[in-house]
């Protein structure tokens, strides 16, 4: 190649990892998808509170009841049921906040939450971890950190999603303190705690303040971790979730309200139905929180789907899920707080029904006006199995997601008249000045992707997308690099959580 023509055709940067997006905010400038009419909205809102207010729900959890009796609330102590007045209801959801910001160890990776912004949270929760070298296993402490660690080295996902899988070779009930601890150390964006059960809540304040340098007092006025609540649907709040939800709310830390309704099982077989339940137990959830810190910021959660009728197996990312999401979208938005969803497969492997059922969660929850993506990547089975594979594949249907959302530019230069007018007739663009100063930011580039034609993908080993996505994880683990952590901070850390194991460990 002569010298001019290398001036010509300016080459690339030599790439040293997976091509990522940078890390920042994503905002959803486009108008949300109205599925309902505002008769049907109101619809579902009244049939809520008549269904609040006739039948009402079982609140196993003593404090939670005792609180929405004193504001009113009739409570049958023989079955635990309560009976909501729907003016208290109405009154107190009206307190909740319609945005609001989280912390993060690094405060450049701080989050808005409501506003339009969208976040996308790494899948939280699931019993077994996978990948295609090992195969599924029950989750362990190692994969635990491993996948902390790369989902820090993945820009697209802004929240490390409530401990990617459960480490079940540690005692049960202080695990969390392990969660919590790897959370810190590997990686230095916001993450969630556990609500099944107060003292998870108030350890991670504890930590957290440690963390931090801030007292409990600071933290009320600047959360820094967010959990996850379900009721126990149909219409119950057991006593853990009851317990988590109580100290979240006083600690200023918010909750994703999110009943687990999924039609012909927990809810009833009709979309509406299935949202009139949904809605009639995130309203109390929300109401509850309130009584205890009027102010305390919460998320309206929507999970609504369905199942297969002829095995009653969980089914995720269905068209009767994508349009619940919709109307859940309205539904936040009617009651004025952030709507969190969830990117959902029923799959069992990283395969094409992976991508098109993600593909279908992920369109109805973004279009549907979401704040927070629940397991936005890496979610497989059903929510059973944290799968590494299929944190790269989402990965790169997030940042797909994140640059649709990207405006484009109309303006004199992007027009390109005069590009046009240097090619002309029956010439091409390859050469043309317009196009080579924006050779290396002209279009998206994929991090999973294979874009070569079929001989040299061949000749390369032909690798699926699927095998390419356990090498680009493996790849990002092998250099992680962990970011900086005051030593007498992670020693404080250290020494807090080995007290309470002793502390957790001794109770009788």
């Amino acid at each position: 190649m002569t010298r001019d023509a290398t001036q010509r055709h300016p080459r690339r940067p030599v790439a040293t990892g997976p091509r990522q997006l940078p890390f920042g905010k994503v905002v959803n400038r486009y108008p949300p998808i109205e599925l309902l009419s505002a008769d049907e909205l109101e619809s579902i809102h009244v049939a809520s509170l008549r269904l609040l207010s006739e039948i009402g729900m079982e609140v196993l959890h003593d404090e939670s009841r005792n609180l929405l009796k004193a504001e009113g609330a009739t409570v049958d102590e023989s079955n635990q049921r309560v009976r909501f007045d729907p003016a208290m209801i109405e009154e107190k959801i009206r307190t909740a906040p319609s945005s609001f910001t989280l912390q993060a160890r690094n405060p450049a990776k701080n989050l808005s939450v409501g506003d339009g912004s969208m976040i996308f949270a790494a899948t939280g929760g699931p019993a077994f971890a996978h990948d295609i070298e090992r195969g599924r296993r029950a989750g362990n402490c190692q994969d635990m950190c491993d996948y902390i660690k790369v989902v820090q080295t993945l820009n697209v996902i802004h929240q490390e999603g409530g401990c990617p899988c459960e480490p079940t070779d540690l005692p049960a009930d202080s695990r969390h303190l392990d969660f919590y601890l790897a959370a810190i150390r590997y990686t230095d964006k916001n993450w969630q705690c556990w609500a099944l059960g107060g003292y998870r809540v108030e350890d991670a304040i504890d930590m957290l303040a440690i963390t931090l340098g801030q007292t409990r007092e600071q933290l009320r006025a600047n959360p820094a971790t967010l959990t996850i609540v379900n009721s126990n649907s149909p219409l119950r709040l057991d006593i853990p979730m009851g317990e988590g939800l109580c100290a979240m709310a006083r600690a200023g830390q918010p909750v994703a309200m999110t009943p687990f309704t999924l039609m012909g099982a927990m809810s009833p077989v009709t979309i509406a139905g299935a949202l009139t339940q949904q809605n009639a137990e995130a309203l109390a959830l929300i109401a509850l929180s309130q009584i205890v810190a009027p102010g305390a910021p919460v998320l309206y959660g929507g999970f609504t789907s369905n199942v297969d009728m002829r095995t009653g197996a969980p089914a995720f990312g269905t068209p009767e899920y994508a349009k619940a999401q919709l109307a859940s979208g309205q539904l936040a938005r009617r009651y004025n707080v952030p709507f969190r969803s969830s990117n959902v497969t029923a799959s069992n492997c990283v395969d094409v029904q992976a991508a098109y059922e993600g593909g279908m969660s992920l369109w109805s929850t973004i279009m549907g006006g979401v704040n927070l993506i629940e397991h936005a990547a890496g979610w497989l089975e059903g929510g059973l199995t944290a799968s590494f594979e299929k944190l790269i594949l989402d990965a790169e249907m997030l940042q797909l997601m994140r640059s649709f959302l990207d405006p484009m530019k109309i303006d004199q230069p992007s027009i390109a008249f005069e590009a046009m007018e240097e090619v002309g007739p029956g010439g091409h663009f390859f050469g043309a000045q317009h196009t080579l100063s924006r050779f290396d930011s002209a279009f998206y580039e994929p991090m999973l992707s294979d874009w070569r034609n079929f001989e040299n993908w061949s000749e390369s080993g032909a690798r699926t997308g699927t095998e390419r996505a356990h090498l680009i994880w493996k790849d990002l683990l092998r250099t992680y690099e962990q970011p900086a952590l005051d030593p007498a901070i992670d020693e404080e850390l250290e020494a807090f959580v080995a007290r309470r194991k002793t502390e957790i460990h001794a109770r009788p």
